[in-house]
């Protein structure tokens, strides 16, 4: 029962922080053509990207 829900929060997780990174992404410009002009500068905003939207998803699914 405990590994059900965990993998359940984990799926839910995972989907609402790619989500968030494809919409923070679209909103700051970090699209393909920076990933072509300047590739070391997309990965850099992916990495806070992601940390930003793992962080609120943390924050809303776990610890709350």
């Amino acid at each position: 029962k405990l590994w059900t829900h965990l993998t359940e929060i984990d799926r839910t997780a995972s989907g609402r922080v790619n989500h968030m990174v494809s919409v923070m992404a679209a909103a700051q410009g970090v699209n393909e053509a920076l990933k072509e002009r300047d590739p070391m500068a997309w990965v850099g905003a992916m990495n806070s990207l992601k940390a930003q939207a793992e962080e609120i998803v943390l924050t809303e699914l776990v610890y709350a």
